[in-house]
């Protein structure tokens, strides 16, 4: 029987902190990071939201749609490079929020940006191994930038959540992954804000990785671009995966749906996932979605997903991520660090 994403679900907090917001106070001209990073404003988590209740809120949304017993979870991984805890798993806490039971395999996840689409590969490998019926995988972050650096205009938060398993809305037709040790970015203990290597984290890193990724894909599964009707890429920018598109030759048409990063930032881990959700929610039965995801240190995992008859049943059982997008009230900068805590006292 063929395996898949039996139910979906996204959640981006409602605060949001507009380009010019952040420009105005570091003196710097918005409209080139607008046009440039092709992004108008981020998600902002308010003080009592963190990768664990974004998890629960996309999770929740899963759930609804998966419309199964939440207690058939066999295995929860949680991807982030945001964890509120060093050392206590994210997922012990949003499996008894979601009431997922005890006989469950559990663990968190991460690999920098693409530590959400690699909990999908474990939940779909134990489900075709027969070890489990269903796995849930989220990908969720509350992303941080340093004050005044390029990153803080994009370091967003949100999340997204699917189940995994048997009659799906979407089959996964194939995955495949390109690794590398390139070190693009980085954050060590006690570091309260990640570096980057600037132009280093394009040519050798995102692009080499999100376009070698998807062609073997391509390549493994006899596909050609007319045969995929929507692709989603990584979104750390806008500029990035709209670059990706223009090398590979894809209309832009065809990666719009899933382009929710000018209307809410880089949120991490939940990046490509969170626009995979944004393309379920319009893609028709027959369709192919192609997502790949990035990770700095470097990797890509690449997915390949056809809709099916059950995305039409499904689809409405869970608000939308239009709803999120839309559903939003802007802050600015003073109560935008006061949350981030940003501010030493």
């Amino acid at each position: 029987m063929d395996i898949g994403i039996v139910g979906y679900g996204a959640y981006v907090p409602r605060l949001r902190i507009s380009v010019e917001e952040i420009a105005k106070v570091w003196g710097t001209n918005a409209e080139n990071f607008r046009k440039g990073l092709i992004v108008d404003e981020k998600s902002v988590p308010e003080s009592d939201e963190d990768t664990v209740t974004i998890g629960v809120e996309a999770g929740r949304n899963a759930l609804l749609r998966a419309a199964i017993n939440p207690k058939k979870i066999g295995a929860l991984y949680i991807g982030s490079e945001s964890h509120p805890y060093v050392v206590k798993p994210s997922g012990t806490v949003v499996a008894e929020a979601l009431g997922l039971g005890t006989s469950l395999m559990l663990a968190d996840f991460e690999f920098a940006c693409k530590a959400g689409t690699a909990a999908m590969q474990c939940c779909y490998g134990l489900i075709k191994a027969g070890e489990i019926d269903y796995g849930m995988a989220i990908g969720a972050d509350t992303a941080q930038g340093k004050p005044g650096d390029a990153l803080e205009y994009t370091a967003a938060a949100g999340g997204a959540a699917f189940v995994l398993g048997k009659d799906p809305l979407a089959i996964l037709e194939g995955t495949c992954s390109f690794t590398t040790d390139t070190s693009d970015f980085w954050r060590r203990e006690r570091q309260d804000y990640p570096m980057h290597g600037a132009r280093f984290t394009g040519k050798p890193a995102y692009f080499r990785h999100v376009l070698t990724a998807t062609k073997n894909l391509m390549e493994k599964l006899s596909l050609n671009i007319d045969d995929i009707d929507y692709f989603v890429f990584h979104m750390p920018n806008g500029k990035f995966p709209t670059a990706a598109a223009k090398t590979l030759g894809i209309p832009m048409e065809k990666i719009a749906p899933g382009l929710v990063v000018k209307r809410m930032g880089n949120c991490y881990s939940g990046s490509s996932p969170v626009g995979l959700c944004a393309t379920l929610d319009i893609a028709k039965p027959g369709q192919r979605i192609l997502m790949t995801s990035y990770g700095s240190g470097a990797g890509s995992d690449s997915f390949s997903f056809m809709v099916t008859d059950r995305i039409i049943e499904r689809r409405d059982m869970a608000p939308k991520t239009e709803y999120y997008l839309k559903n939003k009230k802007n802050i600015d900068y003073g109560t935008y660090v006061k949350l981030r805590g940003k501010l030493r006292m």
